[in-house]
C-alpha cells in the first residue's frame, strides 16, 4: 500500500538513502527543520514502514567477495507447492541476495555473489540442481557494475510540493 509523502519526508528519506549516520541536528539543518519535527517525521516513517531499516554497505571486493552471478531459472512446473518450496529454499541461502518472480523466458533471476567461480558452481551443484522441479538454469557473470545505487528515486512519480 502506497503512503503519501510530502516534501518534507521526502527530504528526510533522500538525504537518510545518502547517509543514514546523520544526527538528527544535521538532518534537520539540511532539509530546514527543527530538530523535534524532523525527530517526529523520521520516527513516523519508520512507524508507517516507510523507513524498513538502516543497513552498512560493505565493499564486496574488500570482504572477498569477487563474483556477482545473475542466474535465470526456470521452473518444470508452476504448482503451489513447487513455487512455494522453491522460494522457501532460497531464503535459506545467505549468497542469493536478490529473488524476483519475473515474466518472459526465466520464472525467477536470481543475484548471487561468491568469492570465485569454482563456488559459483558448487552453489549449482549442491543447491540449485539439486532442487526438485527445477527445469533450466542460466548464469550470467558480471564483468564489473556500470550502476549501483540502494537509493530510491523519491519524488520523480509524484507531483512535486506547490
Amino acid at each position: 500500500m502506497r503512503v503519501q509523502l510530502d516534501g518534507s519526508e521526502r527530504r528526510i528519506l533522500t538525504e537518510l538513502q545518502g547517509n543514514a549516520r546523520l544526527t538528527n541536528q544535521e538532518l534537520a539543518e539540511r532539509i530546514a527543520l527543527s530538530p523535534s519535527p524532523c525527530w517526529r517525521r523520521v520516527r513516523s516513517l519508520e512507524e508507517r514502514g516507510v523507513i524498513r531499516g538502516y543497513v552498512t554497505l560493505l565493499d564486496p571486493r574488500k570482504v572477498g567477495i569477487g563474483e556477482s552471478v545473475f542466474c535465470n531459472v526456470t521452473l518444470e512446473r508452476h504448482t503451489e507447492g513447487a513455487v512455494e518450496r522453491f522460494e522457501m529454499e532460497v531464503m535459506r541461502h545467505p549468497e542469493i541476495l536478490e529473488c524476483y518472480a519475473m515474466t518472459g523466458d526465466a520464472d525467477y533471476l536470481l543475484r548471487v555473489v561468491v568469492d570465485e567461480v569454482r563456488s559459483y558452481d558448487r552453489f549449482l551443484q549442491e543447491f540449485i540442481f539439486r532442487l526438485p522441479g527445477v527445469a533450466n538454469v542460466r548464469s550470467h557473470f558480471a564483468l564489473r557494475a556500470v550502476k549501483y545505487d540502494t537509493a530510491l528515486p523519491l519524488g520523480q512519480f509524484d507531483e512535486q510540493d506547490p
